[in-house]
């Protein structure tokens, strides 16, 4: 009896492939076989949302091979991931494969890592499709087409051509812009700050440092320099009196395993990956990379989850592996249990290795240097996950001199615990603090007054941004890099030197979407949302229920857009070099050009310069802003292709690097 399985991807098709060793057939989807059309709404919002589906373009010949393997096959078993995703797949796919006499078994097989033990466990105990899962999933794409489908039309018409406006993007852009609107009102205000080095009554004493803390009581407040020098010229005639000695033991607890959110952010940190380029190694890692005579193995869990449970199976070989290696003193008592947010996913686990003994140095020269640097990343949280905590004996110390009270902290490491495997940049540093004793008479080597400014918010990071949408509930773990991905892409936002800069075409967008859809692109709105389609996962709420709920006020807002939203017209001074009529301001996906006002007329238009010659020789043209299909920007010149300048940054810029092809 031929046994026919189907995975998503071919790497995926392989590991299993070899793990099930000739008893199956196995064969790669290529990921979605089956969507809404790419150029029709695809929904008949009239008759409850009913979505029409079409084989994707270029998937025909796949879908073909799979209807002809799945002919000769009696019981077809769908191996896709175990979410909303994954279960909409194998959905489609039974859809689309069963026989009409209905002969075949279609089984459904879930696991969270790729291993021969857990592979083989999971297809000896086979269920059924989730239909709720592929309802949540059903009604996020139909959400999603709809948005998608009617205010990109919207932006077109009002704004440019080619735009578009995504349900979940645009609250996250919502958050770039407000946040660089702070940055962009912000007024600094001056303060300053004394800083005392002391040192004890004897020679050759350590020097150290402590802070002006309060005066009379009261936190201390410098404003400007004037304060600074009256409070200075009271310290230089005080006696410095050590007033209180406070010593305490700290204890710093491991965090818990990886969840997608949390690696996206640690890899950016650490690593300065970009969530979509973690995604993608991970899933790398999880699929089945080669290690030597073992073939593909997984070696890691399934990355997409906000869940920081792990098995048993896997804590007894963490804690196992601790005690053996690192010793007992490692080794809490009691295996460590972390609790999840409470909208987590339980059945699913946290992101580890399937292998705790398969050190990231025993396969590092099988993998690539990105493969290692992640595996390595979320081997060690694994294993520190079940260590003892750190310990630190902190030390504060109150220091009198006259009306003010100075404050010196020290902390040193007793005990790394957990830190011996998983460091901590904000516990690297300890600071010496001599031996003092209440009411002990210090030196007073040197004051030190210091000018500072308020400093804004800072902007979001990859890491930041990943970090904010899971804390306000925008989106889940699949969403994540996908939404940042779309924001760069559509030059919404850029990134700067590891940050979002929101560009002007971006913050655009969202003063109209804000205007004139304040409810859809509301962040409390967009995670009551999300809450929605949990309901609908776990079978408390109808799919069609959501997007009724959805729709009704999302027209409302749609046609008071089309009759209210006017096109901005910017004119300048310059003349069109063909037809001699003013040119204007228009924009594009990738950014501002100047456009014959008589288009189309006259289809005069050129890109905006950034008004900085080109360095080459003799060129005598100018360096404007261009943006490559990856989305990256650049500098190029005027004069292409005669010069081929190209630059990062414009040549004022320190850091300007260049290039010529």
């Amino acid at each position: 009896m031929k046994k026919l399985v189907i995975v998503e991807s071919p790497t995926k098709a392989k590991t299993i492939s070899k793990i099930l060793a000739g008893e199956y057939t196995v064969y790669s989807s290529m990921g979605h076989i089956i969507d809404l059309p790419r150029r029709k709404i695809g929904v008949d919002v009239e008759q409850d949302f009913s979505p029409t589906y079409v084989v994707i373009p270029g998937k025909k010949k796949t879908l073909s091979q799979l209807k002809k393997e799945a002919k000769k096959s009696v019981e077809i078993y769908l191996a896709t991931d175990h979410d909303r995703e994954g279960e909409a797949i194998s959905w489609h796919l039974k859809e689309q494969l069963q026989d009409k006499k209905g002969k075949q078994k279609f089984l459904r097989v879930i696991f969270h890592e790729i291993t021969p033990g857990v592979i083989k466990e999971a297809f000896t105990h086979p269920i059924g499709i989730d239909q709720n899962k592929v309802n949540a999933q059903q009604a996020r794409r139909v959400l999603d087409r709809i948005v998608g489908y009617f205010l990109s039309p919207l932006l077109w018409q009002k704004v440019a051509k080619g735009l578009s406006a995504g349900r979940v993007q645009s609250v996250a852009l919502r958050l770039l812009v407000e946040r660089e609107r702070e940055i962009e009102g912000f007024k600094p205000e001056e303060y300053w700050k004394i800083e005392a080095n002391l040192k004890k009554k004897i020679a050759e004493s350590l020097v150290f440092s402590a802070e002006l803390d309060k005066c009379e009581g009261k936190k201390i407040k410098i404003e400007n320099e004037k304060n600074a020098q009256s409070i200075l010229m009271e310290l230089k005639k005080e006696k410095y009196a050590v007033s209180s000695v406070e010593k305490k033991e700290r204890k710093r607890k491991p965090y818990p395993p990886f969840i997608t959110s949390t690696l996206q952010q640690d890899a950016f940190n650490k690593l300065r990956f970009t969530a979509r380029k973690t995604m993608i190694i991970a899933q790398q890692l999880y699929e089945g990379v080669e290690l030597g005579e073992e073939g593909p193995v997984g070696v890691i869990t399934y990355m997409r989850t906000d869940s920081v449970k792990i098995a048993d199976s896997a804590i007894n070989q963490i804690r196992e592996f601790v005690n053996k290696v690192y010793g007992k003193q490692y080794l809490p008592s009691m295996p460590r249990i972390y609790k999840s947010k409470r909208s987590a996913q339980e059945a699913h686990e946290a992101i580890r290795p399937t292998l705790i003994s398969r050190t990231p140095d025993d396969i590092k020269e099988l993998l690539t240097p990105e493969q290692f640097k992640l595996y390595e990343l979320i081997w060690k949280r694994a294993v520190a996950s079940q260590m003892n905590e750190a310990k630190f004996l902190t030390n504060s110390i109150g220091i009198q001199a006259g009306r003010y009270l100075f404050i010196a902290t020290g902390s040193v490491l007793l005990f790394d615990g957990f830190l011996k495997v998983y460091s901590i940049s904000e516990e690297s540093s300890d600071k010496q603090m001599p031996d003092l004793e209440k009411g002990e008479i210090l030196d007073l080597v040197k004051l030190i007054p210091s000018q500072h400014f308020t400093r804004p918010p800072a902007r979001y990071s990859e890491a930041s941004l990943v970090k904010i949408l899971e804390e306000k509930g925008i989106g889940r773990p699949s969403t994540y890099a996908p939404i940042i991905h779309t924001l760069v892409m559509r030059d919404y936002v850029r990134r700067e030197k590891g940050y979002f800069m929101c560009t002007e075409l971006g913050i655009k967008i969202n003063d109209i979407l804000v205007e004139y859809f304040p409810d859809i692109i509301d962040i409390q709105f967009t995670a009551n949302m999300e809450e929605e389609l949990d309901k609908v996962e776990e079978g408390r709420l109808d799919w069609v229920t959501v997007l009724k709920d959805f729709y009704t006020p999302f027209k409302k807002r749609l046609d008071f857009a089309k009759k209210n939203l006017k096109k901005e017209v910017i004119k300048t001074e310059e003349i069109c070099q063909l037809c001699g009529s003013p040119m204007v301001i228009k924009w594009s996906r990738r950014g501002k050009f100047l456009s014959c006002s008589k288009f189309p007329e006259c289809r005069f238009a050129k890109s905006i310069s950034s008004g900085v010659k080109c360095p080459a020789d003799a060129c005598g043209g100018e360096l404007i802003l261009r943006r490559s299909k990856r989305g990256a920007k650049f500098y190029g010149c005027s004069n292409y292709p005669k010069c081929t300048y190209v630059s990062r940054f414009l040549p004022t810029d320190k850091s300007d690097e260049t290039k010529e092809e």
